[in-house]
């Protein structure tokens, strides 16, 4: 299956759907005629149709009864009964592969809602993946071996990089790979913000400060070099930057951080879980 034709159900074409749609087709990895997406309303799917160029109704169903794939891209809290609702109808009898990008939902929660020996495997994307830089990680339920997890590999690749971890590790891929672009924006907004106060023009001082931040992180993972170390390198002795660090250092940015994560992940772990 990994070269051949593959059916692909998107079931809850938001903003990911969407994403991993174009983006997929736009690669040449699935064609179009292959794909059929699913949203809640009849009105937005006449327009995703035309935008898209790829089949987009509300019938999860029929979507999923055709496919190789179901990508399920909908809310946590939708998720479990999405999926217990088609396999109620027989559309996971033939087994497609069951990729869930729905935080907190484990590979066991996907199985049980499945009711069968259907292959799931648990899939977190984050937003940069809309413009081809974004960062998916990959793990696998009981029933999902390497043949399936090439085959959902092969549909987040061409949006960014793709690795796969245990499955423990999830909640904190969340907390810091999904979460953390925000995290950035924020870094980025503070940034231009000091460009501001010391004179520049908002749009070149948030052009700068985004090539500053893209720029560092393609330095980490081109080169392989801890980042302390490349820090070292723009940091000389008796420099405007050792002193600007040291200011950061005194606003405890590190630790903050550090924790943001940390908050991120425990809220994820949470996430689909029934509300005591």
């Amino acid at each position: 299956m990994e070269t051949g034709r593959v059916k692909v159900a998107i079931l809850g074409t938001g903003t990911m759907g969407r994403a991993l749609g174009r983006g997929l087709v736009t690669a040449g990895e699935i064609a179009a005629s292959d794909l059929h997406g699913t949203v809640r309303h009849g009105e937005r799917a006449r327009e995703l149709t035309a935008s898209l160029g790829f089949r987009v109704d509300t019938d999860n169903v029929e979507a999923a009864r055709g496919a190789d794939v179901c990508l399920l891209c909908t809310k946590p809290h939708v998720t479990s009964k999405l999926l217990r609702e088609v396999a109620a109808q027989g559309a996971l009898d033939h087994r497609p592969l069951v990729v869930s990008i729905a935080a907190g939902l484990s590979t066991r929660d996907l199985e049980g809602a499945a009711g069968q020996r259907v292959p799931v495997v648990r899939a977190m994307p984050n937003t940069p993946c809309l413009v081809g830089a974004g960062m998916t990680v990959l793990t696998p339920g009981r029933w999902s071996g390497d043949a399936e997890l090439d085959l959902a590999e092969r549909l987040f690749r061409p949006m960014g990089r793709v690795l796969r971890l245990d499955e423990e590790h999830m909640d904190t891929v969340t907390g810091l790979s999904a979460s953390g672009p925000a995290f950035v924006y924020v870094i980025i907004e503070a940034l231009s913000e000091g460009g501001v106060m010391m004179g520049l023009p908002r749009k070149v001082a948030t052009e700068l400060a985004a090539q500053a931040v893209d720029g560092a992180a393609r330095m980490v993972l081109e080169t392989g070099r801890h980042p302390a170390a490349l820090k070292d390198d723009v940091t000389t002795p008796a420099g405007c930057t050792i002193s600007a660090l040291l200011a950061l250092e005194d606003g405890k940015l590190r630790s903050v951080l550090a924790r943001g994560v940390q908050e991120a992940a425990r809220s994820a772990g949470q996430l689909g879980k029934p509300k005591s």
